[in-house]
């Protein structure tokens, strides 16, 4: 099993709410390179909010994620270097093909490009984008991984796509990355039209940050139907996972964690999850629990998990969780 650790790069990544930095982002993916974790994860907002928590509309600051992995790719010596997900909408996908190939020459090939559709309306309508239906987003994703992936796989050929939302006219991606191709990983909650893109374009599936074993073997299921239909091995289907991490030395010390975390959530969103709950969702409580987690994940043809080691995602609030989790998780998977 791989290990990447989710980046804090926004306005709530650390407790006092102060704005995200590329000097603090660097500094915890070169201290995740030395615990030991296997790469980094930023995400893609342009702006956030927590209005979904109901907290409020107010925007909150965010770093861009491709040019963020450029800087993080020239800091960094060992760590993958991932995205999950860009909004497939913000960005022609031929640019993110050359922004890709670029982060990946400078990275060494370390690049992971996790592309999605976009759910958060108030960056969309902020920023000037189109929101339009589910159906219109994911016109677009389509057509983002169309481009990606023919991009990719052309190497000094040529390229065309004529798209609904984007095209690409004997378009060529020189210089070609070091990795033929880039991984393209899919993220989403696992509905059928995101499957069935994932098994015909990309390496295999992401999906975060809270869900069950049973609801996970479930999307499975779907998975394995999704490749049947696109007439593709399921074998060659990649998976990773997100998750919530917090740890503690014993139970009680886990469950301080939570409850601190819970008292921290905007809006009160987590007041009416129990600790069982959270610990069943996620991958939270004793080291000796996290790991059998871990295993199951692993039986189930996981092959990464990002680790988020707090109650929201690309956030640090208490660092010392981190170091549980290589102490903890990490070293002991490593014999």
């Amino acid at each position: 099993m791989r290990f990447s650790l989710s980046l804090p790069h926004y306005g709530f990544s650390f407790p006092d709410g102060r704005p995200p930095s590329f000097d603090e982002a660097a500094a915890w993916a070169t201290r995740a390179e030395e615990l030991g974790f296997d790469g980094v994860m930023v995400s893609d907002h342009f702006i956030y909010s927590f209005a979904r928590f109901g907290a409020g509309d107010d925007p909150i600051a965010s770093l861009e994620p491709l040019t963020l992995l450029a800087g993080l790719a020239a800091v960094t010596d060992r760590v993958r270097l991932s995205v999950l997900a860009l909004g497939s909408p913000f960005r022609h996908p031929g640019t993110v093909a050359k922004m890709a190939a670029t982060i990946d020459l400078v990275s060494g090939g370390r690049l992971d490009l996790g592309v999605g559709a976009g759910w958060l309306e108030q960056e969309f309508d902020a920023f000037g984008y189109r929101y339009g239906s589910v159906g219109d987003r994911f016109d677009a994703l389509t057509d983002t991984l169309a481009v990606l992936r023919g991009l990719f796989d052309a190497g000094d050929e040529s390229f065309t796509h004529e798209g609904t939302t984007a095209s690409v006219h004997e378009a060529r991606l020189v210089p070609s990355p070091i990795q033929r191709p880039v991984p393209i990983w899919v993220g989403g909650k696992g509905g059928p039209r995101l499957l069935r893109l994932a098994a015909r374009y990309a390496a295999g599936w992401n999906v975060v940050w809270r869900f069950t074993d049973g609801w996970y073997r479930e999307r499975l299921d779907a998975v394995a139907a999704a490749c049947e239909a696109e007439g593709r091995d399921p074998g060659t289907f990649r998976r990773t996972v997100g998750f919530h991490a917090l740890l503690g030395a014993d139970e009680g010390a886990a469950r301080q964690v939570y409850a601190r975390g819970q008292a921290a959530m905007p809006g009160g969103t987590l007041d009416d999850t129990d600790w069982e709950t959270w610990c069943a969702e996620t991958l939270s409580g004793t080291p000796e629990r996290v790991r059998a987690r871990v295993a199951t994940m692993a039986a189930l043809g996981v092959e990464e998990i990002v680790v988020a080691p707090w109650v929201l995602p690309n956030a640090i609030h208490e660092p010392e969780q981190v170091e549980l989790f290589a102490e903890h998780v990490i070293a002991p998977s490593r014999g």
